[in-house]
């Protein structure tokens, strides 16, 4: 049973996937600081805050949508984020492959939601 968007599979692994990325990136040059690292750290709490919105706004299909759809955007982030955090030498090639894969499967959840949302949402009684 659902109570609450911590219950929610999609939450549980975008969470788990930001605090992988919030300690992997502790080891990103002084430098990054203000740039990568904040950005890569900012998109990958987005999802999870998106989807704790998204969750909360599910009388109205308009706004759970339009959540759903900006947690979508902060994951697609996210792995550019990844990319870059690669090619600049600051992320293993593996362990960037991992996350990336994680979040395919955490757009994959948003998506089919998305896709089907009517299923989602509280009705008024």
């Amino acid at each position: 049973m659902i109570n609450n968007h911590e219950d929610l599979q999609v939450y549980q692994m975008a969470f788990d996937a930001a605090m992988n990325i919030f300690e992997l990136s502790k080891k990103f040059p002084q430098e990054e600081k203000y740039s990568l690292t904040d950005q890569i750290r900012r998109s990958s709490r987005s999802v999870c805050a998106n989807l704790a919105e998204a969750w909360r706004r599910r009388r109205y299909k308009g706004s759970f949508l339009a959540r759903l759809n900006d947690a979508e955007a902060e994951a697609a982030e996210t792995q550019v984020w990844l990319k870059f955090a690669v090619k600049c030498d600051y992320l293993e090639l593996h362990q960037a492959r991992e996350l990336y894969s994680r979040y395919n499967q955490i757009l994959g959840i948003i998506v089919n939601i998305t896709n089907d949302p009517d299923k989602w949402l509280l009705r008024n009684s």
